[in-house]
């Protein structure tokens, strides 16, 4: 059984060496390594992405894919998703994402226990669904107020170009409110300082709150 580790590139090339760090951590405290990693360059909502697909091609039965949220495959539309699904199922892929505990199975050694393992399994999957689903609409709904507050300030004269990193926003606040992490493991573990994981918490807050 190999591990590949599947990342998204970053424009901070701190920020994608410390989730290849956080990774090959956890890995190595059960006892193996990482043998390959995957950069990927291309992002959004379908499968068009080279490092991915040359990954599902490289892997073989039994293979272990480690990502750092599940996010990082999952944020497809339905139908890739889908897809995805059944290129996993069919050379029996697992997939572990730090973020999603009851995956971390992958990597336990092999329940002997019939019933208890498909039963394992069958939860993961269901996590992992459910999980998508919840990927897929934030995205969405992010991209839509985006775009919504891009028009309502080129209205008002008061648009400026760039947003801020709405990618980065969304995994602090999954840490702190989703994962319930502490502000200072927040922070430590994305990379930022304590006050930009509150300032960006309670501003998301806000916004769901209204939206």
């Amino acid at each position: 059984m190999y591990i590949f580790g599947y990342l998204r590139a970053s424009t901070s090339e701190q920020d994608a060496e410390r989730a290849k760090e956080i990774l090959s951590d956890f890995v190595e405290q059960k006892g193996m390594r990482v043998a390959a990693w995957y950069v990927e360059q291309e992002s959004g909502a379908s499968l068009q992405r080279p490092k991915l697909l040359q990954l599902l091609n490289d892997a073989r039965k039994g293979d272990v894919i480690i990502i750092e949220q599940i996010d990082r495959l999952s944020r497809l539309n339905e139908a890739s998703w889908s897809k995805l699904k059944e290129m996993l199922y069919k050379k029996e892929l697992k997939v572990i994402s730090l973020d999603l505990p009851t995956s971390h199975i992958a990597l336990a050694p092999e329940i002997s226990d019939e019933f208890t393992n498909s039963m394992i399994k069958a939860i993961n999957n269901m996590m992992m669904d459910m999980l998508a689903a919840i990927s897929r609409k934030d995205y969405e709904d992010r991209r839509r107020r985006q775009k919504q507050g891009i028009e309502k300030a080129k209205k008002e004269g008061k648009y400026q170009g760039r947003k801020p990193d709405l990618d980065l926003h969304e995994k602090i606040y999954k840490l702190r409110v989703g994962n319930q992490m502490s502000i200072n493991e927040t922070a430590k573990m994305i990379g930022v300082s304590a006050r930009t994981v509150v300032r960006v918490v309670n501003k998301m807050k806000a916004e769901r709150e209204e939206g």
